[in-house]
C-alpha cells in the first residue's frame, strides 16, 4: 500500500466559535459546576441560554453535564441531562419533552471521514423525541433519531434510529421488544 499523509487536517471549528467554547467553559466550570446536582437548574439554564441553548423553563440539566457547543442544544419541558452526561454537539441535538437522558451517557454528533487522507470532521444532528428514556452510560452517534416513547438499554451503543415505543440493547443496540405501559 502507497504511504499516506494524514498531517492535514483542517479544523472547520471556527476561531470564534472556539473562542465562545472556551469562555463558555470557563463559565460552566465557575459558576455552574460547584453547585450540587439539581440545586439552582434555573441558574444554569440561563448560563446555558447565555451562550444560544434553547431550553424550556422546565427542562434539568445537572451540574456535571459536559456541553460542547450550547447554541447547538435544545431540550424540551421536563427533558433531562442527568449527571456525567457528555453532550457533544457539534451539530444539533435535540431532546423532546419528559425525556430522560441517564448519567454517563455519551451523544456525539460528529466524527472524521476516514476514507480521505485529511480526515475532515463530518456531523450529523442527534434527534431524541419525547417520553424516551436512555438509560446509564449509553452511546448515541451522529445522525441518529430516537423515537418517541422508546427506551434505550444501559450502556448500550445506538448507530442506527431507534423506533418508537420500542426497547433496544446492546452493542450495536439491537431491537429486543415493543414497548407496553400497563396503566
Amino acid at each position: 500500500m502507497a504511504e499516506v499523509d494524514l498531517s492535514n487536517y483542517d479544523n472547520v471549528i471556527t476561531k470564534k466559535q472556539q473562542i465562545v467554547r472556551l469562555l463558555f467553559q470557563l463559565v460552566w466550570f465557575c459558576f455552574a459546576r460547584p453547585i450540587p446536582r439539581r440545586v439552582l437548574n434555573q441558574w444554569k439554564l440561563f448560563l446555558l441560554r447565555l451562550f444560544g441553548a434553547k431550553l424550556h423553563t422546565k427542562s434539568v440539566v445537572y451540574s456535571s453535564v459536559k456541553i460542547y457547543m450550547p447554541w447547538n442544544l435544545k431540550m424540551a419541558a421536563y427533558a433531562c441531562l442527568a449527571p456525567e452526561v457528555d453532550c457533544y454537539n457539534v451539530a444539533k441535538i435535540s431532546i423532546g419533552a419528559h425525556t430522560t437522558v441517564s448519567q454517563k451517557t455519551y451523544l456525539c454528533s460528529a466524527s472524521h471521514d476516514v476514507t480521505k487522507s485529511n480526515n475532515p470532521l463530518i456531523t450529523a444532528p442527534i434527534i431524541i423525541r419525547d417520553q424516551a428514556w436512555i438509560g446509564a452510560s449509553v452511546f448515541i452517534g451522529m445522525g441518529v433519531e430516537i423515537g418517541q416513547g422508546a427506551v434505550v438499554g444501559a450502556t448500550a451503543s445506538v448507530y442506527k434510529n431507534v423506533e418508537a415505543w420500542t426497547i433496544v440493547g446492546g452493542n450495536p443496540a439491537k431491537f429486543i421488544k415493543k414497548r407496553e405501559i400497563n396503566g
